[in-house]
């Protein structure tokens, strides 16, 4: 797991201040969505089949969110070979996860979304939560209203520690720098 983190925490400048390898990574219970559908999502349950891909993002229907959303949809099936589950986790209300989650174009009912509508399991894992920014739109046209996590991934292994933090990279390499990490943990 060392090989693991200090190839991933080269790239995690911007998330210095993140929960780091080796760190126990809080448990959290959170409403979510899958292909439109509403479920609750506890990490510890889903830690019992193997690790866990916690990824952070600002919000729903926003470029990288986007980008970042359809990429892991598009490497889903990687994850689940790797033996990991993939929930990401934004400050948007659980409405909007319901869309997003089930749209072809992003999360294309292949990878679920929680909602942290007050910010709390973001701050938990040492992230930074900004304000709303007044006006901000999504791509759809509608106010955001709401504010914003810093992009970050934690792979959390079963035994509910940290193996990776990736941050500090675009959308894309985001998703493939956790699949490398998820990868590499399987292999042992």
């Amino acid at each position: 797991m060392a090989r693991i983190a200090a190839s991933i925490l080269l790239f995690s400048a911007a998330a210095s201040a993140a929960l780091k390898e080796g760190d126990k990574a809080p448990q959290f219970t959170a409403p979510a969505s899958l292909a439109g559908k509403e479920f609750t999502f506890a990490l510890k349950d889903a830690l019992q089949k193997g690790p866990v891909v916690v990824y952070f993002y600002p919000a729903a229907f926003t470029g990288g969110c986007n980008r970042q959303a359809h990429d892991f949809s598009e490497k889903s099936d990687q994850f689940t070979a790797a033996g990991a589950t993939v929930i990401g986790v934004s400050l948007d209300k659980i409405a909007t996860l319901n869309q997003f989650s089930s749209d072809p174009q992003y999360c294309a009912g292949k990878i679920p979304v929680a909602s942290d509508s007050d910010g709390k399991i973001a701050k938990s894992y040492d992230l930074k939560v900004a304000d709303a920014k007044p006006g901000a739109k999504n791509t759809r046209g509608d106010e955001i209203g709401h504010g914003f996590a810093e992009r970050t991934t934690f792979i959390v292994t079963p035994d509910g520690k940290i193996a990776a933090t990736v941050g500090g990279v675009s959308p894309s390499d985001n998703v493939a720098k956790a699949l490398e990490a998820v990868q590499k943990l399987k292999k042992g």
